[in-house]
């Protein structure tokens, strides 16, 4: 048998089993769809309920809203592997650590932010998104969340190892999303200018191929770093 060939069964079962895990915490699911949805409702509250004005500020709202959503949930990416020694057991796999840490990551966009970008038509609704510029947010959207899942799993496995590490974990993530954020939100607010987006998207997913080669590999290195 290749070397291909025994690697992906443990990957196939680690996808699983990650996301059968996560699924079971419901309320680790639960919990970013309601900050997000809490967010956008107080910011509707918290200014002039004018329809245009609301739809200017949409794009910028819906992706900070998501942002900060899924920063709750970072710390729960390795914390209980860490807790019951599963992470050790995945540097003595004979797959190469950083594809189980892909998984991992794929697993994480996929519970905790894949809902929140489903639920993204509604907060469109909610804050007088025109329609025509649905399209170019969910693009963005797509394109640009799965960075915040990639960028995250980095920045954890770097803290993985120190207790209430979730305000630590904000301090360094926060700067590094900014890009993330400046090029989603600013694809919309170009497509509704009527001028052209897509070279924001482009560069998305530029960043998007960078990081899916490089961040699995960093954060692989940041977990041996934290348990050795």
């Amino acid at each position: 048998m290749s070397m291909n060939q025994a690697v992906l069964p443990l990957l196939v079962a680690q996808f699983r089993r990650d996301l059968r895990l996560s699924l079971r915490r419901r309320g680790d699911i639960a919990q970013p769809i309601l900050f997000a949805i809490m967010v956008i409702t107080l910011f509707t509250l918290a200014t002039s309920a004018e329809p245009k004005k609301l739809a200017e500020l949409a794009p910028g709202v819906i992706w900070v809203a998501i942002l900060l959503s899924s920063l709750l949930s970072l710390d729960s990416i390795y914390r209980s592997d860490f807790d019951d020694g599963s992470l050790e057991q995945m540097l003595m796999s004979p797959a190469p650590l950083a594809l189980l840490i892909g998984a991992r990551i794929l697993v994480h966009w996929f519970s905790t932010i894949l809902p929140l970008v489903i639920l993204t038509p509604l907060f469109a609704q909610m804050l007088f998104l025109p329609g025509e510029l649905l399209s170019p947010l969910m693009i963005s959207l797509f394109v640009g969340t799965p960075l915040i899942s990639l960028v995250g799993a980095v920045i954890a496995a770097l803290t993985v190892g120190i207790r209430h590490s979730g305000m630590l974990l904000a301090l360094l993530a926060l700067p590094l999303y900014v890009p993330v954020l400046v090029f989603g939100a600013g694809s919309v607010v170009a497509a509704s200018q009527g001028l052209a987006w897509l070279g924001a998207i482009s560069l998305l997913g530029a960043g998007l191929v960078i990081a899916v080669v490089l961040a699995p590999i960093a954060a692989a290195a940041a977990i041996k770093i934290s348990l050795s």
